[in-house]
């Protein structure tokens, strides 16, 4: 066994160490990258060749966490891991859009990588060593690549960028980005932020790339240890350049003419494919059976070259707009009267139509991953129907593009929500069109939703994508401003940004190209703030500020806090107190010991439920106070007395000698029976044992001729030496029935 070993320094006395040769020796590349206690392993496969008529790269990337590597048990009755959380799906999204360009253009065999986490400390965040562990799995193995590259994460913690932090400064960070590059080259960027400025935004990628630098040397001489530095030898293309000649003259100027006409999409692709139907009908069904799948290849190099020659030659769009021209938008708002917010934003072929659903603790979601597990109070779902792009195909599950796409846009909106904001929000996104940034969009019309239903943001969030046409290493290159689909497919960058009129709040951003300078990103920032600012201003001419209230549909929610200990009482045996109250009021109540006192959540869809609610949970947490009234019901009778309950979950004594003024020789000469409602004052708290002593004798007036006649002394009790007991009526006065004289017992 052949057993190879590398460190990296993160020089602040931390390492990662790679290792191969030991496990998982029958895939083509096998490394594991343990950093602390947090160890990965990734494998990757590849096919020898490439599966007819397939001209694009067939990649798979996933990443996958086992709860043992944290000691736990997965949930569910299965107690299985099952199908990939959204937390995993978004890792594998990172590995991925980052290897992906790097494989060679011709190279079309299936490639499966699979990275797992097999162990965890809960300090260290694994997802920033997935890219690492795929590029040197990749980097060991006889697969063609173009690499290596790695991804770290970059935050900003108490002013300083800490390359990959640990969980609890993440807790403090107010940039948290994730950046995957090669050694020369910037190649993906994802991260949230809080209101940051564009320079310190390039700043953290500059302070990221020089920390991935040092991970793809290292990666390079574990190649070079392993003698994996030549790669396996492919042929998965057979072209015809005679045929890709032939394609170009006939194509070419006729699609720079459709690329210039400023056409809408419909139109455009229309006429892209007459121009394509038009030079196949030349061939015969048996020649094209040969050499469709060619032509296909190359008329999309030449649709490719005729857009940008159009726009770095004269600055022409496919829709005929300019470099930093934004397309028409339209916002409406209040446009449902179901949801509890709702707004349609559009710009240009671009439509989202966004709901804001307001909900309880009880609505909370559960998240149950292996590292990281609680509630979220703030969702955000994203929906990408196929008729939003024309196409004539059923609607399946949720796919990992809008999980992605959905994120980003949840890291867009989630610092605008404010803190302690009593309701659960939900945002569902559905997309109706799409031809460029339906994600920005999102953020968009997410924006208008929420104020439409009175949620009171901080600020405003808009959102832009942006695009890059370069040539000679970006030598000669034009910045896009909100992007087309064909542009962000053609183009060498889609680089996303949202934020408030104060700075950043996320970003997401592809390269596609070599040689992308700093220059050039930092002129794409300053023309997406640019870009950003209109579409705010869009946005605020339609709703300058959030709903005063809520729509009269929407749940109220009153919160307040209790002494830890009245927590049992409030919820009562096997939680009959609290269920009572629910089923009485209407509301719904929840409560949670947070810090050593009870959380108390009360919700309804009117006010009156809510103030019932609340009247009894604050009669229950209240104090009670001798000499004070209380409205209570009987709850029991015994042959000495009457138990009332005079508070929620308090009962007190009503003894026999304290319900009326005249003398009773059963309760039920009073007319007193179990239910019937009470009024009594509070006239003694037993110091030792808290019972209660109530009376109703004091609130009724004393009878005309009433005398308080003295206790007799006790009789003493049997085989004692004294004391004595006597029976319940001892000390009891009454009146002459005649209305004079007394007489006592």
């Amino acid at each position: 066994m052949n057993v190879i070993n590398k460190m990296i320094d993160l020089g602040d006395g931390r390492t990662i160490t790679l290792e191969t040769g030991k496990l998982a020796k029958q895939a083509d590349g096998a490394v594991t990258v343990r950093m602390g206690n947090t160890m990965l392993l990734a494998t990757v496969c590849g096919a020898k060749d490439a599966a007819p008529d397939v001209d694009f790269m067939p990649l798979q990337v996933d990443y996958k966490e086992k709860f043992s590597a944290f000691g736990r048990f997965p949930g569910g009755f299965t107690r299985r891991e099952g199908k990939a959380s959204d937390y995993e799906v978004l890792t594998s999204r990172l590995v991925d859009r980052v290897l992906r360009p790097l494989f060679p253009d011709d190279y079309h065999a299936e490639v499966f990588v699979s990275i797992i986490l097999f162990s965890a400390d809960g300090e260290d965040v694994p997802d920033a060593l997935a890219g690492l562990a795929a590029s040197a799995a990749l980097a060991v193995s006889d697969i063609p690549f173009n690499g290596p590259i790695s991804e770290v994460r970059v935050a900003r913690v108490d002013g300083r960028f800490v390359i990959n932090p640990t969980f609890s400064q993440l807790e403090t960070a107010d940039l948290d980005i994730m950046v995957g590059a090669t050694a020369d080259n910037i190649m993906m960027v994802e991260g949230e932020m809080n209101e940051v400025q564009e320079a310190d935004m390039l700043e953290a990628i500059k302070v990221a790339h020089e920390a991935i630098k040092d991970h793809c040397r290292i990666q390079q001489e574990l190649a070079e240890a392993c003698g994996t530095t030549v790669k396996r030898v492919y042929c998965h293309e057979v072209n015809d350049e005679d045929l890709r000649a032939a394609v170009r003259a006939a194509c070419y100027d006729k699609v720079y003419a459709v690329a210039v006409s400023g056409k809408a999409k419909g139109e455009r692709a229309e006429a892209f494919a007459a121009i394509k139907d038009e030079f196949k009908a030349q061939y015969t069904e048996e020649e094209l059976a040969e050499k469709s799948t060619l032509i296909d290849r190359y008329y999309h190099a030449v649709e490719k070259e005729a857009m940008r020659r159009a726009i770095l030659d004269e600055g022409k769009r496919l829709d005929g707009r300019q470099t930093t021209e934004i397309r028409p938008i339209w916002v409406e708002t209040d446009c449902l009267p179901g949801p509890h917010g709702a707004a349609i934003f559009t710009r240009g072929e671009t439509q989202s139509l966004t709901t804001v659903t307001l909900g309880t603790k009880s609505d909370e979601k559960i998240v149950d991953d292996v590292l990281v597990h609680g509630k979220e109070r703030f969702l955000l779902h994203y929906n990408f129907p196929p008729f939003s792009t024309g196409e004539a195909r059923p609607q399946r599950a949720v796919g990992r593009r809008e999980i992605g796409h959905g994120n980003l846009a949840h890291r867009a909106l989630k610092r605008m929500i404010p803190d302690q904001y009593p309701y659960v929000v939900r945002i569902i996104s559905d997309i109706l069109e799409s031809n460029g940034s339906s994600s920005m969009a999102t953020v968009c019309a997410g924006t208008l939703a929420l104020m439409d239903a009175g949620v009171p943001m901080r600020k405003p969030v808009s959102g832009i994508a942006m695009g890059l046409i370069s040539e000679n290493k970006g030598a000669n290159f034009a910045v896009l401003s909100d992007i087309l689909g064909d542009e962000d497919h053609l183009g060498d960058m889609d680089f996303k940004v949202t934020g408030t009129k104060d700075g950043i709040t996320a970003t997401q951003m592809d390269i596609k190209v070599d040689g992308l300078s700093y220059e050039i990103l930092e002129k794409a920032l300053a023309q997406a703030k640019e870009g950003r600012m209109h579409i705010l201003g869009k946005i605020t001419d339609a709703m300058p500020e959030p709903r005063p209230e809520l729509k009269p549909h929407a749940p109220r929610i009153e919160t307040f806090t209790v002494g830890k200990e009245f927590i049992g009482a409030i919820i009562g045996p096997g939680g009959k107190i609290i269920q009572g109250i629910q089923e009485k009021t209407g509301a719904v109540i929840s409560i949670e010991e947070i810090d050593n006192k009870g959380v108390i959540e009360v919700s309804g869809t009117n006010k009156e439920s809510i103030e019932a609610a609340l009247r009894a949970i604050k009669g229950i947490v209240a104090v009670p106070e001798i000499g004070e009234l209380y409205e209570g019901k009987i709850s029991s009778i015994m042959p000495y007395g009457a138990f009332v309950e005079f508070m929620p979950g308090k009962d007190g004594l009503l003894h026999i000698s304290e319900i009326d003024w005249k003398r009773l020789d059963t309760v039920e000469e009073s007319g007193l029976q179990e239910g019937d409602p009470i009024t009594v004052k509070l006239v003694d708290i037993d110091p030792k044992t808290g019972k209660f002593k109530l009376s109703r004798k004091a609130l009724l007036p004393k009878p005309e001729g009433y005398i308080e006649s003295e206790r007799p002394p006790r009789p003493p009790r049997p085989n004692s030496g004294g004391g004595g007991g006597g029976d319940r009526d001892r000390g009891r006065s009454s009146y002459n029935r005649d209305g004079g004289g007394r007489r006592g017992r």
